[in-house]
């Protein structure tokens, strides 16, 4: 079962410390690292063009638009398909998505931001699976800056993020000095098609 946790304004999570078994969790670290085509990517940040700080890809059924960048998407692997299906049983929705992000080390992060386009639909639910060293991921509310949660997301854990958290709530990893090993992240999704203009 996992542990629950209700945010204000309607935010949901559920953790699974160990949706993983350690031996699955490793082969599926090193399968990821080894196989996935890995880019690093450019990005518009308040109107600045620049490198993002880790390595990413895009895998799935529709093409993905955030922050002036669009990603295409790669075939399902074997892999991503079966973690897809299992994090869908448990997460209760269904995905056509997933974003995977490498870390290599401490300096590469994720900044704060809302997962709340117009093609994730209304309350998105996002399944997060984390891969390789223990990161801390942080949420905080988007409007009272006090309120929010750490969480140090653990190898072979899954996070699912629900309710109205993508737009309550924005989220991130940020960089640290300490040592660290690297991290893999896939972030299972559902990905609509975009209204007409």
């Amino acid at each position: 079962m996992p542990e629950i946790t209700r945010l204000e304004d309607g935010g949901l999570l559920l953790y699974w410390p160990a949706w993983l078994d350690r031996e699955a969790a490793d082969l599926a670290f090193e399968t990821l690292r080894d196989e996935i085509a890995w880019e690093r990517r450019s990005i518009r940040l308040m109107g600045k063009e620049v490198l993002q700080p880790r390595l990413v890809a895009w895998h799935g059924d529709a093409a993905y638009t955030y922050s002036g960048l669009t990603l295409e998407p790669h075939p399902w692997t074997p892999l991503l398909a079966a973690l897809r299906d299992r994090a869908a049983a448990d997460a209760g929705a269904l995905f056509n998505t997933v974003l995977l992000n490498m870390y290599r080390d401490g300096l590469d992060s994720m900044g704060m931001h809302q997962d709340d386009e117009e093609e994730l639909g209304t309350d998105p639910i996002i399944a997060s699976v984390s891969l390789g060293a223990t990161r801390r991921f942080v949420i905080r509310h988007a409007k009272k800056k006090p309120v929010g949660i750490d969480l140090a997301l653990a190898h072979g854990s899954l996070l699912v993020m629900a309710g109205r958290t993508q737009h309550a709530y924005r989220h991130g990893l940020p960089k640290t000095t300490a040592p660290v090993g690297q991290r893999i992240n896939l972030t299972f999704r559902q990905v609509r098609a975009r209204s007409p203009e």
